[in-house]
């Protein structure tokens, strides 16, 4: 075996254990890989594993909520689904990667990275300049595509689409980094500004990401064309396919199910048992119609039920230096959904998931 396959190889094994339990060992590739990949393994696990708290805290009132099974990223883990939810893992999962990588480079932990200085010097507008040190994103993207798109080993259209959604959230760092500016001048008059590009928090490229999975491109595919295997004509379809579609757009294949049963052969957990929201502070419409949208339209009930929260209160200081609480015990009710008495939850095709 060539070494370039077997490093291939490795980086994919690595990269599904991440995927798989979110917490892995390193021997293996220690003994297999070049030890210059060892000191950004931690970092791409850590960067999938952000990726994933992301996706969950964007679908944390749909009914799919990027469960466990969302982890299998890669079509050689007989994930063949390309669904809308699918191209969000995809590319969260990647923007995670690329994120920390970036991050830590600019933190000092890889002696191979610094600064980003290709600008510094040029008039970037009216009073202003390139300098300091911008975060190095072209090195993120760099390493990422090799740990990331290793996963991808086929040639059909699914193949294709889950690079082209891991490009995606790639894009999607870069697109929502910030400008940062620092002021020079007389009697600090900021006469001219030196600036540079700096990450913006993850949770906004999450943001990022979830308008663009709104927003996402259902592919159609000439499906006469496209059953002819790895024949010409069947990557003629696919590029035709692609032809149109942009660089920044997540594209799915398939309809999304309902998800409002549990399927366990897919990994779909259903609704049943999950928490909705109907009363709170500072709630968004989404949240406040999660109950209809998770209980209702699925055949199930909302159940309230009493739960005790404890929390500190009556907090003092206390000379010196402590601060003294009490322990103070609330009821509040929680809501969640159930089956109706005595009839069980039939499947609702006709719901479909959020699709915009």
């Amino acid at each position: 075996m060539k070494r370039s396959t077997f490093l291939i190889l490795s980086i994919t094994g690595v990269y599904s254990a991440i995927l798989h339990t979110a917490a892995w060992s390193v021997n293996n590739f220690l003994m297999t890989g070049p030890k210059a990949y060892l000191t950004f393994s931690s970092s791409v696990a850590a960067g999938a594993q952000s990726g994933m708290e992301e996706c969950k805290f964007q679908f944390g009132w749909e009914r799919w909520n990027c469960p466990e099974s969302a982890l299998q990223l890669s079509t050689h883990n007989r994930l063949r689904s390309a669904t809308r939810e699918t191209s969000f893992v995809h590319a969260i999962s990647s923007a995670g990667v690329m994120y920390t990588l970036t991050r830590n480079c600019s933190l000092g932990d890889f002696e191979s990275c610094g600064c980003d200085d290709s600008r510094n010097g040029r008039v970037g507008g009216r009073g202003w300049v390139w300098g300091g040190c911008s975060d190095n994103v072209e090195f993120g993207e760099k390493v990422s595509k090799l740990f990331v798109d290793a996963l991808e080993t086929g040639h059909d259209t699914r193949a294709l689409i889950n690079l082209h959604n891991n490009e995606v959230g790639r894009h999607a760092v870069k697109d929502t980094m910030k400008r940062a500016c620092k002021c020079h001048g007389v009697s600090g008059s900021c006469s001219i500004q030196t600036c540079w590009l700096q990450l913006a928090e993850f949770r906004e490229v999450g943001n990022y990401l979830k308008i663009k999975y709104d927003q996402a491109h259902k592919l159609e595919m000439d499906k006469r064309r496209a059953r002819a295997g790895n024949s010409a004509d069947s990557r003629g379809a696919t590029a035709d396919t692609f032809h149109h579609v942009h660089a920044t757009e997540l594209v799915f294949l398939e309809d999304s199910p309902d998800y409002c049963t549990r399927n366990a052969s897919l990994g779909h957990q259903g609704t049943e048992g999950r928490e909705c929201l109907q009363t709170g502070k500072n709630l968004s419409q989404w949240e406040r119609r999660s109950c209809r949208r998770l209980c209702t339209e699925c055949g199930l009930r909302v159940e309230e039920r009493r739960a005790e929260v404890v929390s500190s209160c009556n907090c003092r200081f206390h000379w010196c230096c402590t601060v003294r609480c009490e322990q103070c015990r609330t009821l509040v009710a929680k809501h969640f959904c159930s089956r109706r008495d005595g009839v069980a939850a039939p499947g609702h095709a006709r719901h479909r998931s959020r699709a915009h």
